[in-house]
C-alpha cells in the first residue's frame, strides 16, 4: 500500500473508481453492447437472407426467362401452323374457284352452241321459205301461167324435198 500512496493513489478513491467502471462497464454491456450485438447480428441476417433471396429470385428470374422462350418458341411453331393452315386453305379456295369458273365456262357455252344450233336451224327454216317463195316465183314465171293453188303446192314440196337430200 505505501507504494500506492507513494504514487499519490488514494486506495478507498481507488476502489471506488474500479467500482465505478466495473459499473459503467456492466451498463454499458447490458445496455450498449448487447442491443449493438443484437443488431448487428439481425442485420448479419437480413443481409443472408437478402443474399437467399437474391439467388431464390435469380433462380426463378433463369427459370420464367426459359418458361418465356420456350413460351415464344412454340408461339412461333404455332403461328407458322396458322400460316401454312391460311395459305394451304387459301390454295383449295383458289382450285375450287378456277374449277367453279370452268364449269361455269362450260356451261355459258353450251348454252350458247344449243342458242346457236336453234337460230341456225330457224335461219335454215326461213331460207327454205324465201327458196321456195323463190322457187314458185321463178316457176310462175318460167311457167307463165298460174297453176292452181293445190299443184303450185304439189310442186313446192317436191322441190323442198329434193332440196333437203
Amino acid at each position: 500500500m505505501e507504494l500506492i500512496e507513494s504514487l499519490g493513489l488514494n486506495y478507498k478513491i481507488l476502489i471506488a473508481q474500479l467500482i465505478n467502471f466495473a459499473v459503467l462497464v456492466f451498463i454499458l454491456y447490458k445496455f450498449g453492447y448487447k442491443p449493438i450485438l443484437r443488431f448487428l447480428d439481425d442485420r448479419r441476417k437480413k443481409i443472408e437472407e437478402g443474399v437467399i433471396n437474391a439467388e431464390k429470385a435469380q433462380a426463378k428470374l433463369e427459370e420464367l426467362s426459359e418458361k418465356e422462350k420456350k413460351i415464344i418458341k412454340d408461339a412461333k411453331k404455332e403461328a407458322l401452323a396458322i400460316v401454312e393452315n391460311a395459305k394451304n386453305q387459301a390454295e383449295e379456295k383458289r382450285k375450287e374457284l378456277i374449277a367453279k369458273a370452268k364449269q361455269d365456262i362450260s356451261v355459258i357455252i353450251n348454252e350458247e352452241k344449243t342458242k346457236i344450233k336453234q337460230e341456225k336451224a330457224e335461219l335454215v327454216n326461213e331460207v327454205k321459205k324465201d327458196v321456195s317463195k323463190l322457187i314458185v316465183i321463178a316457176l310462175e314465171k318460167i311457167i307463165d301461167k298460174k297453176v292452181d293453188k293445190s299443184e303450185d303446192k304439189k310442186i313446192i314440196e317436191e322441190i323442198v324435198t329434193n332440196l333437203k337430200k
